[in-house]
Order: C-alpha cells, then sequence, then structure tokens
C-alpha cells in the first residue's frame, strides 16, 4: 500500500500539472459551468473510453491516460463548483484555482488511503475496463441526484461520487502505467 501512495502523488503531481497549465492558457473559464455540465464532461470522456475498449479502435488518437487525467480534472473542478455555488460565475486567480484544487487532491488522497485499507487494495486485481464501468455508474448516480435537485434519501451526496471517480480514475491510470 506504501507503493500505491507513491504511485498515486505521481500521477495527481501530473495532472496537477496539467491543470496548473491549463489554467494559465484559459484562466478560470470553466467557473461557468454548472456541476451537471461538468459531469456530463466526465461522462463523454468515459463513454469515449469504454467505446474504444469495446470496439479497439481510437480515431481520435486521444490515450486512455490522457482521458483519465481530464476525468481527474473534471472532478476536481466539479467538487469546486458544488462547494462555491453562489461564487461559480466568478473567475478565481491562478493561486487560488490551485489551491482549492490542492484541497481536493489532498481529501481524495485520504479518502483513498481509509477506502484502500478497508478494501484491501482490491483494485489491484481489476480490470481498467471494470473501473471504466464503475466510473460510468457513478456518472449516472451523480445525474440522477442531480435530476432530484440533490436531495438523497439514503446515499451519499454527487461530492462524494466525484472523489470516487477520481480515485478510480487514478487507480486505472497506475494500472495502465504498471501493465506496459
Amino acid at each position: 500500500m506504501e507503493n500505491t501512495s507513491v504511485e498515486y502523488t505521481k500521477i495527481m503531481n501530473v495532472c496537477r500539472e496539467t491543470f496548473q497549465k491549463k489554467t494559465e492558457d484559459y484562466g478560470t473559464s470553466w467557473r461557468i459551468l454548472r456541476p451537471s455540465s461538468l459531469t456530463d464532461q466526465i461522462f463523454i470522456k468515459a463513454q469515449r473510453i469504454r467505446t474504444v475498449q469495446e470496439t479497439g479502435e481510437n480515431k481520435v488518437g486521444e490515450t486512455f491516460e490522457d482521458a483519465f487525467m481530464a476525468i481527474v480534472n473534471y472532478c476536481i473542478m466539479a467538487i469546486i463548483q458544488v462547494r462555491d455555488k453562489r461564487d461559480m460565475n466568478e473567475p478565481l486567480s491562478t493561486n487560488d484555482a490551485i489551491s482549492k484544487y490542492d484541497t481536493c487532491a489532498k481529501e481524495a488522497f485520504e479518502l483513498m488511503e481509509k477506502k484502500n485499507h478497508d478494501y484491501g487494495a482490491a483494485w489491484l486485481d481489476m480490470r481498467v475496463s471494470s473501473i471504466t464501468d464503475l466510473i460510468l455508474t457513478k456518472i449516472l448516480r451523480i445525474k440522477q441526484i442531480e435530476d432530484n435537485k440533490g436531495k438523497t434519501i439514503a446515499s451519499e451526496g454527487s461530492e462524494g461520487n466525484y472523489f470516487d471517480m477520481l480515485n478510480y480514475s487514478v487507480f486505472a491510470l497506475i494500472l495502465l502505467k504498471n501493465k506496459g
């Protein structure tokens, strides 16, 4: 499990670097997106991964690694948007965006360590295709929660599902890295 923490951190550092570079290029234009729009962006990425997994044909050329990293970053953007609803349309400085990113990444890491302990790192024996399906399941759950105006009876809310998808994506990236 120690190795998981190291690999997880390396992958999150690459995701963070991409987020920072894109923030420097585009600012925080994503702040205009409602959480539901970010959910749909995650859906598009996950569905594309699944289609390529099933057909074996990649016409766009985006790698699985690129798509899973995009899911990580979209999940963090969505968590920021869920937490800052009243200020959603307000741009953030690069430093503020990175600070919020780092807060979410730290929480995701802590959640991963707890779940990795309790589940015995079961994800190590999973297929990337199964992780893709779990991400798609979480997306459908979030869409239902969004359709219910955020109300749940016995389930965690959207934020918990975004954290799970983020961590599943990092697990997929670790598996893909160690496969080749």
